[in-house]
């Protein structure tokens, strides 16, 4: 049996997504999946990098997550303007965001369920629908 280098996954990823593996790519890339699924800012993934002795700015950290969502191995949820989690499971499913704690949470699949939708601008389709339910903590 060969054993499996640490980055292989993630390099495989990477390049089936049409993206050039540099050094701070392969690394985000590995914090992300090391992780199993999971919601994350654009800071914390900093934060993260920067306690695993990875050598990256905050800038780059941000577009290297742009880059991972238009090349689909990320989703990026907005809850808010200037607000962005960005989400390692790429399937279609809603969310609640905490407003209290800044906390965003995969709802159960078929919990949502969208009746009707408006017919699109002519010239355009529907890709998707995304619900981000806000809740808080109860004033009780």
């Amino acid at each position: 049996m060969d054993p499996v280098r640490p980055y292989t996954e993630v390099l495989d990823r990477l390049k089936s997504a049409g993206l050039r593996p540099t050094r701070q790519r392969l690394a985000l890339a590995k914090l992300l999946a090391d992780s199993g699924d999971r919601h994350i800012t654009a800071e914390q993934l900093h934060d993260e990098a920067q306690r695993a002795g990875v050598r990256v700015s905050l800038a780059t950290v941000y577009n290297t997550l742009h880059q991972f969502t238009a090349a689909g191995l990320l989703r990026e949820v907005v809850v808010e303007a200037g607000r962005s989690y960005f989400d390692t499971n790429t399937s279609n499913h809603h969310h609640f965001f905490h407003q209290d704690r800044g906390e965003l949470v995969d709802i159960p699949a078929g919990a949502v369920t969208v009746s009707e939708l408006p017919v699109a601008p002519e010239g355009s389709a529907i890709e998707s629908v995304h619900v981000v339910v806000r809740i808080r903590d109860d004033a009780n």
